[in-house]
């Protein structure tokens, strides 16, 4: 017996494998390599696999399995945040992109017909490539991302109704009528959707956990995503929004994460096979013959989406910089063009040399997103720099009029996340003054009206940070996404405040040394606090004691910062005391009531001797005093300015807290 399925398998994995790693030597992404591998090992190259359907098939499972495990990451909350992206966005860019592509086609003699549905092909880009793209360069959360991401979202919303059309266009069909019903197909899965979400999806895991069998959850997780992408089809909408709404499902539950980690070896398999079959459509004797025509065609469709999808953006009032970013990586053709040009194809609306060329412009498109994707950042700087910050900045109802901020000696936070937000509500509390800057203009909006003082607008610009008072700031926490935006900014605010306090965060080890040498006094990586945490939640559940805990994890701290900006020292335009202070540390503490210091003087020593630390200044009230004298003596709720090395200041912190048995007195 022959297993014809297994052989074909085996073999496109064994040529992915070597193509892959040749092309990853010259530094090319490993979706290129598999769509050389598709054309190679298809009918119309090499000949390795003579029927491509079973790999078809196969890819489509990679697609369903990307969708759900996007609609995973994603969640109900996140969609409706973002809705006018999905709705304004998404609708904006589809039916301007199909517009503008049927008017010129009909200049270029093509009947009205025909050029809707180059539209429709032109308009459709691809969630599989940029979302890979995206979460490999950890830009997901940024606003180009998240903006990409809204659009896509309409887009594979509208498959359904373009399929459906297109019989229509080629003179057959229902169209408009099949249309209305599938819309409202798709209102009701939406609907049920959201209740299996919140009461079906829950029951189910909860019986399954209860098993505590982890094949049997891995069984749950496919049949919940496959069951309902087959649901879906079986409605007359595609498999792989239905996979998407079932991983909006389980998103909401509490073992989402579990879910997507148990789900994704299997999407990486099968994402390949998708690219691998692309690949294997493609005629290679097309590209000899209408060489100087694909490439016509491909900067055609390049610069129409990049224009189109930028000129969208800016619309809905996002600065430039962002809309630029985000229509860049917008720029290919879609997965789903794919299946739509068959069904063209087959109408008659594509001659097989159209079809050809479609899919040799549309790999080309695909194989140039990475490219896209890099040059995108130096694109959009060099234009916005070409024009007036007014015109770029983003929409005018909420951009500023040019008038500074009063603020002085305040804390600048760039980036309204979950971070930005969590600092913003603690220095609030504590009535220390500060400003946000978001790009998001729809979050400025919201926050405003809360009482937030927020700022719209890229604070990568010099005329941002100059309204947010940057010159009479002291410090600024860059709490942003994109790492090409954080470097730009601090270079920035070093120059245009060379005193200031820099710290950023940023999500990688290998992000901090470019950002010490640009001048940021402190580099959070998320990667290495997060080994922190661990660290100290696992002694904590050995019950280790707390002081002895926080020893450690300051040793770490101390060690892998020592070590990661060990090369970095001698570019940091760190300025004041701590530039002068290696290896010592300033804190504040609070005289707690029945602290040893409470009631001391100076003179008796007792910092000094049982922790040599020293005593840099007291605050009582809003009474600071310098270097106080000998007979100086601590009060309950005076704050102490302290200088020490870390283990000094880990003995001087016990001096400043209650004594043992004197917790609990009055």
């Amino acid at each position: 017996m022959e297993f014809v399925a297994l052989r074909d398998i085996v073999v496109l994995f064994g040529l992915a494998l070597l193509t892959v790693v040749l092309l990853r030597r010259f530094k090319l992404p490993s979706i290129i390599g598999f769509l050389v591998t598709g054309v190679l090992a298809g009918p119309h190259a090499l000949g390795f696999i003579k029927n491509a359907h079973q790999v078809e098939q196969m890819a489509e499972i990679g697609v369903v399995l990307l969708l759900f495990t996007i609609g995973i990451e994603f969640s109900l909350k996140e969609l409706m945040r973002i809705r006018h992206l999905v709705l304004l966005g998404g609708g904006l860019q589809l039916f301007l992109t199909i517009a503008v592509v049927a008017g010129i086609s009909n200049l270029d003699g093509f009947p009205a017909p025909q050029g809707i549905f180059f539209g429709f092909l032109v308009a459709l880009s691809s969630t599989a490539i940029l979302m890979k793209l995206l979460m490999d360069a950890g830009e997901t959360d940024t606003p180009q991302g998240k903006t990409a991401f809204g659009i896509l979202i309409f887009q594979d919303l509208c498959i359904v109704p373009l399929m459906l059309f297109t019989p229509f266009l080629a003179g057959g069909g229902s169209g408009l009528l099949d249309v209305v019903i599938v819309t409202l197909k798709a209102v009701a899965v939406v609907v049920g959707a959201h209740f299996g979400a919140r009461f079906v999806i829950p029951w189910i895991f909860e019986q399954v956990v209860k098993t505590r069998s982890r094949e049997l959850f891995v069984l749950s997780i496919i049949f919940i995503g496959m069951g309902t992408a087959w649901l879906t089809s079986q409605a007359g909408l595609s498999l792989a929004l239905g996979a998407f709404i079932a991983g909006l499902a389980i998103s909401e539950s509490e073992y989402s994460h579990q879910a997507l980690s148990d789900i994704m070896p299997f999407r990486e398999a099968f994402m390949s096979l998708f690219f691998i079959s692309v690949g294997m459509l493609l005629k290679p004797a097309i590209l000899l013959k209408f060489p100087f025509l694909i490439i016509g065609i491909v900067i055609f469709i390049i610069l129409i989406k990049a224009v189109l999808t930028s000129a969208v953006v800016f619309a809905l009032g996002l600065p430039m910089r962002i809309a630029i970013l985000a229509a860049l990586s917008l720029a290919q053709i879609g997965e789903f063009s794919f299946v739509l040009s068959r069904s063209g194809l087959s109408q008659g609306l594509l001659t097989p040399e159209t079809y050809q060329l479609f899919l040799a412009a549309s790999i080309a498109t695909m194989a140039l997103t990475p490219l896209c994707m890099k040059v995108a950042g130096p694109v959009a700087d060099y234009l916005t720099g070409l024009l007036p910050h007014e015109w770029t900045r983003g929409r005018s109802a909420l951009a500023q009029n040019g008038a500074k901020v009063t603020m002085s000696d305040h804390v600048i936070i760039v980036g309204f996340g979950v971070n930005g937000r969590n600092l913003a509500r603690v220095l609030k509390n504590l009535e220390i003054p500060h400003l946000a800057i978001d790009t998001n203009p729809y979050t400025v909006r919201n926050q405003s009206r809360m009482g937030e003082q927020i700022l719209f607008g890229d604070a990568s610009k010099p005329e941002i940070l100059t309204h947010a008072g940057i010159e009479q700031a002291r410090i600024v926490v860059v709490a942003i996404s994109d790492a090409a935006a954080s470097r730009r900014l601090v270079s920035l605010a070093r120059k245009m405040n060379p005193s200031i306090h820099v710290i950023v965060r940023t999500r990688y080890l290998l992000e901090m040394e470019p950002l010490f040498m640009l001048g940021a006094n402190e580099v959070i990586p998320e990667e290495f606090e997060t080994s922190v945490e661990i660290l100290s939640r696992v002694l904590k559940r050995f019950l280790i004691p707390q002081d002895v805990v926080e020893e450690c994890v300051a040793d770490v701290r101390k060690g892998g910062y020592e070590m990661l900006r060990t090369a970095s020292k001698r570019h940091s335009h760190a300025v004041g005391i701590t530039g002068f202070l290696s290896g010592a540390e300033v804190g504040s503490f609070r005289v707690q009531k029945g602290s040893p210091v409470e009631g001391g003087a100076l003179r008796e020593g007792l910092l000094r001797t049982r922790s040599g630390a020293t005593l840099v200044a007291v605050k009582r009230g809003a009474e600071i005093t310098p270097n106080p004298d000998p007979v100086w003596e601590f009060h309950e709720n005076d704050i102490a300015l302290v200088l020490g090395t870390p283990e000094q200041m880990r003995a001087a912190a016990r001096l400043f807290e209650p004594a043992r048995g004197t917790t609990g007195e009055s």
